[in-house]
């Protein structure tokens, strides 16, 4: 797994850190962008709220 190599763990290890973020790589294929116009900047004033909490 690339994504091991790259972290310099093992790939069961990169595994258990998705599973437990509830991360799901292998279905990012039927994830679609919305197609309204202000979508980045209420996904920027999203994140941006999100940051301020942390």
């Amino acid at each position: 797994m690339a994504a091991a190599a790259a972290a310099g763990i093992s790939p069961s290890s990169v595994g258990r850190i998705w599973a437990e973020a509830g991360l799901k790589p292998h279905l990012t294929k039927g994830f679609k962008v919305s197609n309204d116009p202000q979508f980045e900047a209420k996904v920027m004033e999203i994140v941006g709220l999100y940051l301020e909490m942390h």
